[in-house]
């Protein structure tokens, strides 16, 4: 895993700028802390931070290949899990190869197949080549949108970097923030292609971006398509179970540790159970983390959405499978420590604005990679086989509207906190009309199977909404917190091949027994301890400690002390007072939500000084 960065300009002699691009791949650091490369052209500059998870001493970037028609530069980051049979066909078509790097594979296949080769990667990858010969820049991004890349139009070429920041770096580039981005941000989906600062763009899932002198031009190799599902039952839960065999040898292939991110729930536990008995044939154990709160399990009260601690669960599957287990136990004052909200907004470029669990998970990666350099998670296997309670809601499923916004039943969106925008602001701002807009361009696409009858087809657009556009809030908080302490994070259920089959497969596979996510869960029961498969839905936990919203409170004093911050240019002091004023045991979730994103919003402005355009 690496961060990439880089700079084409038809009009700018870039061999004279190299401090600006320095600069660009220097803001990428922690998402590669081993080494450091740049190629530098007349018209084009391109740089990589690299983690070294494969071929650690010869997979060096920018990798070239040189002719005489012009040099193919290429950085990289990510990972192509069928790299070695990608090598072997290369080899026999005449290829010659340097490195073991999964890096080098994708190079060769480009000079086979040119950006076609992207449809021949099995994995997670963000990418940029130049081509000398064409004098042409190509972006290209796996196919869910595992890995990032941001680009940004000028005058005569193109920026691109993995974060906003690396492009921030470059003069060229404004600090500027309009309605969209803030509309993005507050609305609580995220729209293919869209970035939260103005002028900037972020490649979409599935597709190459290529400049040239005649402009920026976007082409899909790959969409979400409906096919037939013609397997039965039993078929179909036994190829669930065959893809994730695969896709598990397939990610824990690394050249450095590596292990398991472990909740107790069902999709973590599969790949832990999994991961344990394919190394176990090797003699191997698997290393599994997960994380808890003091005092979190002997304290907890359900919250309608958390029905059980993770912790019991969590030791119930340590001891089915035997993995080498540490708990990573955290402080919730911690939490709410000022200087590691900046640390995570500097992670983002952006104020997430979605509570303690950024904090929490960052917080974890860096324990984590105390000890291991590559992890496993169970992200996504919800968008996929259809875990959230939501989804299983009628009046969510029958909404106008994206799922997860909806509140019980019906059409009400959750937006606690437009509340406490100030009026002008939030009339401008409109989220709940923005969502309904964005929700009306995110279903118009979506293809009906043959013979599918209107129940069939509902939940078929409710798992495209959440593969389309929920999933990647979930990518992305992932890929910027574990990057952020030099984490590669691997995501097995967003494999393409479990993506496109699972989709199709009829939503009465998908509730078999009755219940949520019925195919993974008979996909798995024989590798599970039967109270992680009965296990409901429990999605990450959150810290419910009364310390922290005493934090919250005492910080958003002082920044209600700030006269003139321009936090204040958004947020209606009056409102932000009156949920300070909340004293109770606990402050209640719509008004610590309205803290949290107060105090995010701080941070980012103290960091990166944005002009903010909201009218």
């Amino acid at each position: 895993m690496c961060g990439i960065a880089g700079w084409l300009s038809y009009q700018r002699d870039l061999e004279a700028r190299a401090e600006v691009v320095d600069a660009m791949i220097g803001t990428l650091e922690r998402r590669g802390p081993d080494d450091s490369g740049r190629w530098i052209g007349r018209h084009a500059a391109l740089g990589n931070r690299r983690l070294s998870v494969i071929d650690l001493k010869s997979g060096h970037q920018p990798m070239t290949a040189e002719s005489e028609d012009g040099t193919v530069v290429l950085v990289y980051t990510g990972e192509t899990y069928n790299f070695t049979e990608l090598r072997r066909e290369l080899r026999s078509r005449g290829h010659s190869f340097r490195t073991e790097s999964d890096t080098e594979v994708v190079l060769r296949g480009y000079l086979e197949w040119g950006v076609s080769v992207a449809e021949r990667l099995n994995g997670m990858y963000a990418f940029t080549i130049w081509d000398g010969r064409t004098e042409k820049l190509h972006l290209v991004r796996d196919r869910l949108g595992v890995k990032p890349l941001f680009y940004y139009p000028t005058d005569d070429g193109v920026l691109f970097g993995s974060e906003p920041k690396a492009i921030l770096a470059n003069p060229l580039a404004e600090r500027t923030v309009g309605l969209t981005g803030l509309r993005e941000l507050f609305s609580y989906t995220k729209t293919p292609g869209l970035a939260f600062w103005e002028g900037m763009r972020e490649v979409e899932p599935g597709t190459v971006v290529t400049a040239d002198r005649s402009g920026i031009h976007a082409r899909a190799y790959w969409t979400l398509r409906t096919m037939e599902h013609t397997d039965g039952l039993d078929a179909t839960v036994g190829r669930v179970r065959e893809l994730l065999d695969d896709i598990t040898a397939r990610q824990l292939v690394a050249d450095v540790p590596r292990c398991t991110l472990l909740s107790g729930g069902l999709d973590s536990s599969t790949l832990t159970a999994l991961a344990a008995g394919q190394l176990g044939r090797d003699g191997e154990r698997v290393r599994s983390f997960s994380v808890d709160f003091r005092g979190y399990t002997a304290n907890f009260v359900s919250d309608g959405i958390r029905d059980s601690p993770d912790a019991p669960y969590v030791r119930d599957l340590v001891a089915h499978c035997g993995s080498d287990h540490q708990d990573i136990v955290l402080d919730a004052r911690d939490l709410a420590d000022p200087a590691l909200r900046a640390e995570v907004v500097a992670a983002y470029d952006f104020p997430p604005c979605v509570g303690d669990m950024n904090a929490s998970l960052y917080l974890l990666s860096k324990e984590v990679r105390q000890h291991s350099t590559v992890a496993l998670s169970g992200e996504c296997a919800d968008e996929v086989f259809g875990g959230y309670k939501w989804i299983h809601d009628a009046g969510a499923q029958k909404a106008s509207i994206f799922p997860w916004l909806v509140q019980g039943a019906g059409d009400q969106t959750v937006d606690p906190f437009e509340r406490a925008f100030n009026p002008d602001v939030e009339k401008a701002l409109g989220l709940a009309e923005y969502a309904r807009e964005s929700y009306r361009s995110a279903v118009a696409g979506i293809e009906r199977a043959p013979g599918e009858d209107d129940r069939e087809f509902t939940m078929r657009t409710v798992s495209y909404l959440h593969l389309t556009r929920f999933m990647q809030l979930l990518l992305e908080r992932k890929d910027r917190m574990s990057m952020a302490a030099g984490l590669e994070v691997r995501v097995p259920y967003c494999d393409h091949r479990l993506v496109e089959y699972v989709y199709n497969a009829p939503w009465s596979m998908k509730t078999a027994d009755g219940r949520e996510k019925s195919l993974l869960r008979s996909a798995a029961a024989d590798v599970l301890p039967r109270s992680v498969s009965e296990r409901v839905k429990s999605p990450y936990p959150s810290t419910q400690d009364p310390l922290y919203a005493a934090a919250l409170r005492d910080q958003t004093r002082d920044l209600l002390a700030r006269t003139n911050h321009p936090v204040f240019d958004l947020v209606d002091r009056g409102l932000l007072a009156a949920a300070v004023a909340e004293e109770g045991p606990a402050t209640t979730q719509g008004s610590r939500s309205a803290l949290e994103r107060a105090l995010d919003l701080e941070a980012w402005f103290d960091a990166y000084a944005p002009t903010v355009r909201p009218y």
